[in-house]
């Protein structure tokens, strides 16, 4: 079971029908089945084959490096398809513990803002090559997920630790998408943006990514690590000014980027020859899973898009638009994946993306004529918030919201939707750390 406070919210048929779709979705993008379909091993002759492409792991030796919310059980069914004798050593950066592992060492590091730990787990991983003598021959395989960017920290020389988590929490909050925030981050890295694998030349690099960004650009997912950066030191710059962050901005972080751009500074790698990248996991999967769960309900669904983005509140006044216009007539199930982007306001109350969605959707949907519900969830299991993945609204919501005296209009206008709903009651979805990371799902059942 998933959702742990399903029975909290299976007040109707339609909403029983809701969780069941959720839980396929999340169920079918968890990393041991991403793994174990996308992995393949024979170990008697020790080729590894990697979504159809084989690799001979007879001639060196293998590590493991890697960081995001998914690490951790990626690094477990890792160790079960090889083997942890076909392992020498290993450290990847997660955001919980707990993991049981035998080669590789999991550290619990901060989210979504990087901490100490994070850094110390990075330098373990980096000091495996001259402890190790890693080299041509030898196989590095990197286990990237949504998360990376914070659970890797290694910050330049010129910035310090709180320097960038400084800078994160301006990010977060500024309303940058998630390719602007990671332009930055990765000129404020030695890693990011290709560092990690130009710093493991000459060995191969294997790259297993589940994919927690809108188009799923490898460039873009946990800051690409392993990938070469299109991005440049001007780009950075320029999305420091388009939010204004330049005088609100450590100093250090500014003086490195404006140096950066004046060409004072080493670029992030343009070209790397050592590393493939594979995708394993992302989004769509997860869509495509509920829409096949709906099917074996007798259900109709129809995905609308796994490449949603926005200000939140838009996005959620667009569908709600489209399904009281009947451009989805014919279909009982409209699901959608993505992540869209709340503009915060500097004194914002609790809340995540999905919760403000799922609010946002009761004022949107409160004259659709038919009975509805709609979900929002971070497949993640935590909406900004560590103990909730999002919300469950249907057309009774709001009424009673507000027979209870509750002013939704201000909750949402104060981004306070987690506060909101803890009083509503059956509106929040639990299920507590999931173990992957493919970004946000939206459903809607309108009955």
């Amino acid at each position: 079971m998933i959702i742990k406070n399903r029975e909290d919210l299976i007040s109707s048929g339609l909403r029983a029908r809701a969780v069941e779709l959720i839980e396929a979705g999340i169920r079918r993008v968890l990393p041991s089945n991403l793994m174990r379909s996308s992995i393949k091993y024979n170990r008697r002759n020790k080729r590894l084959a990697v979504n159809g492409v084989k690799y001979d792991l007879s001639r060196g030796r293998v590590f493991v490096i890697g960081g995001g919310k998914a690490s951790g059980l990626m690094a477990e069914e890792l160790e079960r398809i090889i083997g942890t004798e076909s392992i020498v050593a290993g450290t990847v950066n997660c955001k919980t513990g707990g993991y049981k592992t035998e080669k590789i060492t999991i550290v619990q590091a901060g989210h979504p803002v990087p901490d100490s730990a994070g850094v110390i787990g990075v330098r373990e991983m980096l000091a495996m090559k001259a402890r190790y003598n890693i080299g041509k021959g030898d196989l590095v395989i990197c286990l990237i997920s949504g998360g990376g960017s914070s659970l890797l920290p290694c910050p330049v020389t010129a910035v310090t630790l709180e320097d960038k988590q400084a800078m994160t929490q301006l990010l977060l909050r500024c309303g940058a998408d998630i390719k602007e925030i990671n332009t930055v981050r990765k000129h404020l890295s030695l890693i990011k943006g290709g560092g990690l694998a130009a710093y493991y030349k000459p060995a191969r690099v294997i790259s297993l990514v589940i994919s927690d960004v809108v188009g799923d650009g490898l460039d873009v997912i946990a800051s690409g690590p392993t990938v070469a950066d299109p991005s440049t030191f001007k780009d950075a710059y320029a999305v420091l000014q388009k939010y204004g962050l330049l005088e609100k901005a450590p100093q250090n972080t500014v003086s490195f980027i404006r140096r950066g751009y004046e060409g004072a500074e080493a670029e992030t790698p343009k070209e790397l020859g050592n590393c493939d990248n594979y995708i394993i996991g992302h989004n769509r999967m997860a869509l495509e899973a509920m829409s096949e769960k709906a099917k074996d309900l007798g259900l109709k669904p129809s995905i609308v898009t796994a490449e949603m983005t926005g200000d939140t509140s838009t996005v959620a006044y667009g569908l709600a638009g489209e399904i009281k216009d009947g451009r989805y007539r014919g279909f009982d199930v409209v699901l959608l994946g993505g992540e869209t982007t709340p503009a915060l306001t500097e004194n914002a109350g609790k809340g995540g993306r999905n919760q403000h969605y799922a609010a946002v959707s009761m004022l949107a949907m409160q004259d659709c004529a038919c009975p509805w519900v709609v979900a929002s969830v971070g497949t993640d299991g935590s909406d900004y918030l560590p103990d909730v993945a999002g919300a469950m609204v249907d057309n009774r919501s709001l009424a009673a919201a507000r027979a209870a005296g509750l002013d939704v209009e201000d909750y949402i206008e104060k981004f306070d939707s987690n506060t909101l709903f803890t009083k509503m009651g059956r509106s929040l979805i639990v299920t507590g750390p999931t173990g992957t990371n493919v970004s946000d799902i939206v459903l809607y059942l309108p009955g």
